[in-house]
């Protein structure tokens, strides 16, 4: 480099550094448990500002607004009259699930960027009304599929593109929890009722399934499965959503995805917890360690990346005032958060229906 382009660029970058970053007026809709969460998250971020908080439940939200005192925010109980003010550019959405596309829809003709909770939707039909809108849209919507923000899934996954392990042929992924979730807690109003919240499958592991297909690359073709409240029936009283279940999945590009998610796996008994097991034509990767095992007589672990040290909530966030402010792709847009939550859907409706469905028969073109 010429000495005249270095002193240029130098002078170039320090005049960046020196440049303010525009400061996002932000606004957070539902301060639940997880608003609060977003919340804490979002005061930690730089040249952002809560201008305005929104829940229908007055403790909730005097809580959140405690929390926020530093930017003394407006707050209100209705989110369309929050979605008014000037100074919102965008809404964090952190309602129960069935609200988030009405509520991210009218966010988005607002002309507000949005950062919606997973899932994007409960229903194929919403979903479809909410990617029409997004895609139309000319601000940014990224989903809370947080897991796309990793750093060590994103180089594990990488390599894994690259051929590290050779070729994938079939993934097996599990949620096992020790108990169901308080039966007489702040979402028991709503997560056990399955209208309401999709259903176990498309409320948590849509999680899980949207990053299986990261690993995959593809999305399924088809599904079948079985489940349903297995040890707690109609506990709490009037309870619609499953306890636990088994799923497979044939993706497009003939992976195969064997799923599990239950609540009654007891502490002490080996196999708990969550994992990610990508099975390939060499070998096989844990992607929670980024260990890859080569099928062999003497096999030697590889590891594919190393562990970093992230807060994977602030890191999404960043991600998301980023493409803001750079106009660059968000790191889980409309496609992620739709494919991500109709994976689930496809999962519940093939068990609900007793038969293999067809991701054709969704009627959702991506």
């Amino acid at each position: 480099m010429h000495r005249r382009s270095f002193v240029m660029t130098a002078a170039g970058a320090s005049l960046a550094a020196q440049t303010p970053v525009a400061t996002v007026g932000t606004a957070v809709i539902g301060t639940g448990g997880r608003g609060q969460y977003l919340l804490r998250s979002a005061l930690e971020q730089p040249a952002v500002k809560i201008t305005a908080l929104c829940d229908i439940n007055g403790d909730r939200l005097d809580k959140a607004a405690t929390m926020a005192a530093r930017d003394r925010p407006a707050t209100d109980t209705d989110y369309r009259r929050l979605l008014e003010r000037t100074e919102v550019e965008a809404v964090f959405i952190a309602s129960p699930c069935d609200l988030h596309v009405e509520m991210a829809i009218a966010a988005l003709k607002a002309g507000k960027h949005v950062y919606c909770e997973k899932p994007a939707g409960i229903t194929p039909e919403s979903i479809r009304e909410l990617m029409k809108v997004a895609l139309e849209s000319k601000t940014v919507f990224q989903v809370g599929q947080q897991l796309r923000s990793h750093t060590r899934h994103t180089q594990t996954i990488a390599r894994l593109r690259q051929g590290a392990a050779g070729r994938i042929v079939m993934i097996k992924a599990q949620r096992h929890a020790n108990d169901d979730l308080n039966h007489s807690g702040t979402s028991a109003d709503w997560f056990f009722n399955a209208r309401r919240s999709g259903d176990v499958i498309v409320e948590m592991s849509v999680h899980n399934l949207d990053l299986c297909n990261w690993v995959a690359d593809s999305r399924p073709e088809r599904a079948a499965g079985f489940g349903g409240a297995l040890v707690w029936p109609n506990a709490p009283p009037g309870r619609t959503n499953m306890d636990g279940y088994t799923l497979s999945y044939d993706y497009v590009n003939g992976v195969k995805l064997s799923y599990t998610q239950v609540f009654f796996h007891p502490r002490g008994l080996p196999g708990g917890g969550q994992y990610t097991y990508i099975y390939t034509t060499d070998g096989a990767v844990d992607l929670d360690t980024a260990t890859y095992y080569p099928r062999a007589r003497d096999p030697q672990p590889v590891v594919l990346a190393e562990p970093t040290q992230e807060r994977l909530e602030v890191q999404h966030l960043t991600a998301f005032f980023d493409s803001i402010r750079t106009g660059r792709k968000p790191v889980a847009d409309i496609h992620v958060a739709a494919t991500a939550a109709l994976t689930a859907i496809l999962g519940r409706e093939a068990i609900y229906r007793k038969t293999m469905l067809r991701w054709q028969d969704l009627g959702v073109e991506l």
